[in-house]
């Protein structure tokens, strides 16, 4: 009878059920997630060799004209070690870690999810998925802000493939953020994309300033892609504790250099 537990064991049949039980599913970028993993023990004692969780998203990728959904994992975080889980006993640990600075806001179709595994060895993994409503990361929020009050309305945000641009994270892609003007700059720019790298000293821009052809030499350069400029700021945490209109300000000298 104790081998037929076992063998239904390693098929997932009465094995170990694990849970993460977070304090907040409501996060901003950058935060620390606290919470409890409980692991409840099936019906024989099985060696546990890592309960772990995983930060995970999808990002688009094309590929011959066909765009598919890719996994990506952010982060991986050892919530507890190797321990036996006896029959029929349940187990809490605490936990705690803190997302990247750089997981991607969920606006559009972006899911984030924390992923939880228990390490088993010869059996199935016993898993479990919580989703996240992440918000801006502190100091991309304040960019945001700026960026709204330039008259700038929010279009479209999506993760894309870009391992050029996402290596800076040591990731294949960047979240994108689509703006098209609606007062200052309307006339002057079709959209604005801009990506954003934050960090705890403050946060760096990789801007797509995508001008609005003007006469012929303008319809010949938006035929050929050359009216969209890539544009590099930098804006540390002194600046951004000078809040969202000196932003602005300093946003709006760039873009009228670009546009």
């Amino acid at each position: 009878m104790s081998m037929f537990k076992r063998m239904l064991a390693s098929a997932g049949i009465g094995a170990a059920k694990v849970d993460l039980m977070l304090h907040q599913d409501t996060v901003s970028a950058g935060d620390t997630l606290s919470g409890v993993v409980r692991i409840e023990s099936g019906r024989v004692d099985q060696e546990v060799d890592d309960v772990y969780a995983f930060v995970r998203t999808t990002y688009v990728k094309e590929h011959n004209d066909t765009k598919s959904k890719v996994e990506a994992t952010l982060a991986k975080f050892l919530l507890a070690e190797k321990f036996t889980a006896e029959a029929g006993k349940a187990y809490e640990f605490p936990v705690s870690f803190q997302i990247p600075a750089f997981t991607p806001v969920t606006m559009g179709r972006t899911p984030v999810w924390i992923h939880t595994g228990l390490d088993i060895k010869e059996a199935i993994d016993p898993t479990d998925e919580d989703h996240l409503q992440v918000m801006p990361h502190p100091h991309s929020a304040i960019i945001l802000d700026a960026v709204n009050q330039l008259g700038f309305r929010l279009r479209e945000v999506s993760c894309e493939y870009a391992p050029h641009h996402g290596k800076t994270n040591g990731m294949s892609f960047v979240q994108e953020f689509e703006f098209v003007p609606t007062s200052m700059f309307r006339g002057q720019l079709d959209e604005l994309e801009i990506i954003f790298y934050p960090d705890e000293n403050g946060v760096s821009l990789l801007m797509q300033v995508d001008r609005k052809a003007r006469g012929l030499a303008g319809l010949f350069s938006e035929a050929l892609d050359t009216d969209e400029r890539l544009v590099k700021q930098r804006f540390e945490r002194s600046d951004l504790a000078s809040g969202a209109h000196h932003i602005a300000e300093q946003l709006a000298a760039t873009i009228r250099r670009y546009a």
